[in-house]
């Protein structure tokens, strides 16, 4: 199996300028790596240094080819579905089909939730996560579709001009170590973005995967790199990218160093 590379980075500090992630998405796919793909936060302790995510992977589409891009990750919750499915719909015609959606529950990390009064309970975002995924992915699909749930309603709406990728982008879904439902989450749709893993938990998560869907076949896994890059140990069980990370907020120079190098043979 051959496995892709990506880098993974906040757009904080010096990367909260467009201009400069731009350059990276463009040095990223001269240099052989198969995708970049950003943090979504709009507050954080680190910094306040930050600028919107589908904002910049508009530009980085306009500025690339070849490589696939997307935020890792989108919070359903603390999103509009119209809103992020013009979003989603966007990226990926400005990219001619090369954008990856992951999405997850959110964190009230720099109080992005509770300083704005949303929802800061976990079941009630998980809850709210399913809902707003449904409605995003059915309409990315193409549905006319009336919907009366705990959190949305939808009449009627149908979504246009068709995405480039058929019948809609690829989703990934973030789980968190032994968490089973954002695990089954993640089998109703095309990747697993697995955060804070070790060998057991990720082993669990995708027995979890195959017992949804039978198999890993068309299935990515997707596992993010220490910061120098060192590879997670359980990696060869079935990841299928792997990210290399950096800190929140980290020199630019240091990361366009690393995206210079290449990715790992």
């Amino acid at each position: 199996m051959v496995v892709k590379h990506g880098i993974f980075i906040a757009p904080f500090g010096r990367f909260a300028d467009p201009h400069k992630l731009v350059d990276l998405a463009a040095t990223a796919e001269e240099s052989g790596w198969d995708g970049v793909f950003l943090w979504d936060h709009v507050l954080r302790n680190e910094t306040n240094e930050i600028i919107d995510a589908w904002v910049a992977l508009g530009a980085m589409a306009a500025a690339t080819t070849r490589i696939r891009l997307g935020p890792m990750v989108t919070p359903i919750p603390r999103r509009r579905p119209i809103k992020l499915a013009r979003e989603i719909l966007t990226v990926d015609l400005m990219s001619d089909g090369r954008l990856t959606v992951g999405v997850g529950s959110g964190t009230d990390s720099g109080g992005e939730l509770s300083r704005f009064d949303e929802i800061v309970d976990a079941r009630a975002r998980g809850a709210r996560l399913d809902e707003g995924l449904d409605i995003v992915a059915a309409l990315l699909e193409g549905e006319t579709l009336a919907h009366v749930g705990e959190h949305f309603r939808v009449d009627g709406v149908s979504l246009e001009p068709r995405p480039a990728q058929q019948p809609r982008p690829p989703i990934w879904v973030a789980a968190r170590g032994r968490a089973t439902k954002p695990v089954q989450r993640a089998a109703r749709m095309e990747g697993i973005f697995p955060i804070e893993v070790d060998d057991d938990s990720f082993a669990r998560m995708l027995d979890e995967i195959v017992a949804v869907r039978g198999d890993l076949d068309g299935f990515d896994v997707c596992l993010r790199t220490e910061y120098d890059g060192t590879i997670p140990s359980f990696a060869d069980r079935g990841a299928t990218w792997m990210l290399r990370g950096f800190p929140p907020v980290v020199e630019h120079e240091k990361v366009f160093a690393a995206v210079v190098h290449g990715p790992p043979e």
